[in-house]
């Protein structure tokens, strides 16, 4: 195994995993490569060069990229990597509590054959599911992912509404109980009132898939103001350098307490 933080990979080494020099390294002592990074550019880096998963994959290496980092970005992988080495795509939905549990949702993008030989090993992480040809599984992640953005920045806009208008919070979420936004209104309650939001997914990551989600449609000649505006909030908010905090965060950034302690 290989980490770009090296010491993140000293639990594992500590528990019995080989680690590799470089990702070439790694990609040349095993059938499958699977790799989860923060962004597409994180993805080039690790696979360009002479220490990169291109130089060190062989004819009938399998590369499993479980990033989210949009359909683009596997477009350019397949045309990065060597001859005979094959690909699927398959991000995965869920957060800490998920990947601890073995729960994840597995998007999955590739050929039949492929995808068979490798579901078993991607079933150890959750539910893989096959939604088609190289790129779906990230174009999938893209549309699951638009839908966390928008939905968690409209229940920050309608709050803050309520606020000044004067209502009080428990009230306003007695009603959200009774709307298309009761489930993210019920998750997000206690951390709002204990203003304590424990991490599981960084905000600089839900910025960086509310961006991709907008290229993505973008590419496609698609109009997508809503999301546009959700974008808009995780921007200012990363901008501002609340990036390390936990992604539901942008709520208190929405609600304009946007001290930076």
């Amino acid at each position: 195994m290989w980490n770009r933080t090296a010491s993140r990979a000293e639990p594992l080494v500590a528990a019995g995993a080989v680690a590799a020099g470089s990702p070439a390294d790694a990609a040349r002592r095993v059938e499958a490569v699977i790799t989860m990074l923060a962004d597409p550019d994180a993805l080039r880096a690790v696979t360009e060069g002479p220490d990169g998963i291109a130089a060190g994959a062989t004819a009938g290496t399998t590369v499993i990229e479980m990033s989210t980092v949009g359909p683009a970005a596997i477009r350019w992988l397949a045309s990065a990597l060597p001859d005979r080495v094959r690909l699927i795509d398959a991000p995965v939905l869920g957060s800490l509590n998920e990947a601890e549990t073995g729960s994840l949702k597995v998007f999955i993008g590739g050929p039949d054959d492929l995808v068979d030989r490798w579901v078993p090993v991607l079933s150890a992480l959750g539910s893989p599911i096959h939604i088609g040809p190289l790129g779906s599984g990230a174009s999938v992640k893209l549309v699951a992912n638009a839908t966390l953005v928008g939905t968690l920045t409209l229940l920050g806009e309608v709050v803050a509404l309520a606020d000044r208008l004067g209502l009080p919070r428990e009230h306003t979420f007695e009603v959200l109980e009774a709307t298309p936004l009761a489930a993210q209104a019920a998750r997000r309650r206690e951390a709002l009132a204990t203003s304590e939001f424990p991490k599981h997914f960084g905000l600089s990551l839900a910025r960086k898939d509310a961006e991709l989600v907008v290229e993505a449609a973008d590419e496609h000649a698609l109009e997508v103001p809503v999301l546009e505006a959700a974008r808009r909030w995780f921007t200012e908010a990363d901008t501002a350098s609340w990036g390390d905090r936990d992604y539901s965060e942008v709520l208190r950034w929405i609600f304009g307490e946007r001290e930076t302690s």
